[in-house]
C-alpha cells in the first residue's frame, strides 16, 4: 500500500482532473476504503485546498478554486510533462524562452531526488524547439482575449505603422512555428489571415461584435484552406487518383492529407492534393513504385507532358 503522502499526491492529481468524483470511485482508485479517503480529503484541506462535499448517492468530492495558492503538489507523470513542456517553449513561437527556463529551475528545486535526476535526463536540442518567429506573450494574451470577448481589435500590421487595421477577431491558429489569427477586415469588408509577429497592437479595446460564419467552417480549417489556396473551401485546387503498386501500410506513412484505399493486398488507390497537376505527379512519383493514373482528364494531359519531358531530359547513349 502506498504511504500516506503519496496517496494523498494521487488524490490530489485525481481531483484534479475532472470536476466531481464519488467518494468509492475515489476509493477503487486509490485501494482504499471510503474512510481512509475522508481522512485523506480532510489533510488536504488542512493544506488549504477547497474540497468540497458533493451529495448525490454515495457522496463525493470537488476540488475548487481557492482564494490562496496552497501548495502545489505534482506526482511524478505531472513533473516530468512539464519538464518537456517548458524545455519545448520555444517550439510554441511565444517568447517565454526566459520565463521557461526559470520556472524549470524552480520545479527542479522542490523535486525529490529521484525526480530531480528523471528530469535532468530529459534534455531536448535546441533545433527541436525552435519556432521560426517569436510572439511577445502580451500579443497573445490581447489577442485571446478579443476572441474570448468577441471585441474589436486595433492594430498596426507590418512595416506601416501610419494605419490601423480594425478587424473582428474570430480565431488563433498557430501553424508552422507560426501564430495567426482569422479575423474579418471592417474597412476591406473581407476575411483575413494576419501573422501575430508583425502585429503592433493600439492600446484601445474596440466595441463588441457578432460572430460571423467562418469560411471553411473554423478558424482552423480556413487556415488550411489558404495554405491550399482556397478562401472558402479546404480543398486542394488539384484533386489527382492513382492506382499505386504497394500495400495500403506502406502507402498511409506517406500520403499526407491525401485519401488511400486498398484495391487488394498488394495495391492502393489514392487521391492526391496539390497546387498543380505536376505537383501531384510529383508526389505519386516519390513512392518509387510502378502505378497508373486515373484522372481527371487535365492530370493525364499532364503526365503526357511530363513523360515527353523526361524522355528529352535523358541523355541518348551510343
Amino acid at each position: 500500500m502506498a504511504s500516506p503522502s503519496s496517496r494523498m499526491l494521487q488524490l490530489l492529481s485525481l481531483l484534479q482532473a475532472r470536476r466531481d468524483w464519488p467518494g468509492g470511485a475515489l476509493a477503487e482508485r486509490l485501494g482504499v476504503s471510503a474512510r481512509t479517503v475522508r481522512r485523506d480529503v480532510d489533510r488536504l484541506r488542512e493544506l488549504a485546498y477547497e474540497i468540497t462535499a458533493v451529495k448525490g448517492p454515495g457522496g463525493g468530492y470537488r476540488l475548487d478554486a481557492g482564494t490562496e495558492l496552497p501548495p502545489l503538489l505534482f506526482d511524478d507523470e505531472q513533473a516530468v510533462a512539464l519538464a518537456i513542456a517548458l524545455q519545448s517553449s520555444a517550439a510554441t513561437g511565444v517568447d517565454v524562452a526566459e520565463g521557461a527556463q526559470r520556472a524549470l529551475v524552480t520545479l527542479r528545486q522542490v523535486l525529490p531526488s529521484h525526480l530531480r535526476h528523471r528530469v535532468d535526463s530529459i534534455v531536448l536540442e535546441p533545433w527541436v524547439a525552435v519556432a521560426e518567429e517569436h510572439v511577445p506573450p502580451a500579443v497573445i494574451e490581447q489577442v485571446s482575449a478579443a476572441v474570448h470577448e468577441q471585441r474589436v481589435l486595433r492594430f498596426a500590421y507590418g512595416s506601416d505603422d501610419a494605419e490601423t487595421r480594425r478587424v473582428e477577431p474570430h480565431g488563433l491558429v498557430r501553424r508552422g512555428g507560426r501564430w495567426y489569427l482569422v479575423a474579418w477586415e471592417l474597412e476591406r469588408e473581407h476575411w483575413r489571415l494576419f501573422r501575430l509577429d508583425r502585429m503592433t497592437l493600439r492600446t484601445h479595446v474596440g466595441p463588441p461584435f457578432s460572430p460571423r460564419p467562418i469560411p471553411a467552417g473554423d478558424a482552423e480549417s480556413f487556415v488550411d484552406a489558404r495554405f491550399k489556396g482556397s478562401d472558402h473551401e479546404n480543398a486542394w485546387p488539384c484533386a489527382a487518383v492513382f492506382e499505386i503498386d504497394a500495400p495500403l501500410r506502406d502507402v498511409l506513412p506517406w500520403i499526407g492529407d491525401g485519401r488511400a484505399e486498398a484495391i487488394d493486398e498488394q495495391s492502393t488507390r489514392v487521391t492526391i492534393g496539390s497546387w498543380s497537376w505536376m505537383g501531384a505527379l510529383a508526389a505519386v512519383i516519390r513512392f518509387d513504385v510502378t502505378f497508373r493514373v486515373v484522372g481527371p482528364p487535365e492530370l493525364l494531359a499532364s503526365a503526357a507532358t511530363l513523360g515527353t519531358r523526361l524522355g528529352n531530359a535523358v541523355p541518348e547513349h551510343p
